[in-house]
């Protein structure tokens, strides 16, 4: 499968349709550190980044904030001292679109390089 981190989020409209299970399937060894669960009846990427203290956690919370605003696909964040939990999902789709996962494994790589 192609390396997530190197597409490009599409334009997603209402209606489109979500991931299958097979398809989310196929996407999630190249994001192993996330977690499918279920909030408010849809399907969500999340995943807990640690950090050393706060202005660490808040500094990677503004890079993701840049990197979302650059591929016009935004997540919840929650910023925390030492953490910063990150969900990805598509609002228009009520679930999970292969956006999501791109995105995913773009967050996972910003992390990595600290």
């Amino acid at each position: 499968m192609d390396d997530l981190t190197r597409k490009r989020c599409v334009a997603c409209r209402a209606g489109a349709p979500k991931l299958t299970p097979d398809e989310m399937a196929a996407m999630k060894p190249q994001i192993p550190d996330w977690d499918i669960v279920t909030k408010e009846g849809m399907d969500v990427l999340e995943r807990v980044f640690k950090f050393d203290d706060f202005a660490s956690a808040l500094a990677f919370t503004v890079k993701l904030g840049e990197l979302a605003e650059s591929e016009d696909h935004h997540p919840a964040i929650l910023t925390e001292w030492g953490r910063v939990t990150v969900s990805w999902w598509t609002h228009k789709v009520r679930g999970l679109h292969a956006n999501d996962f791109i995105m995913a494994a773009k967050t996972d790589h910003l992390y990595a390089r600290g």
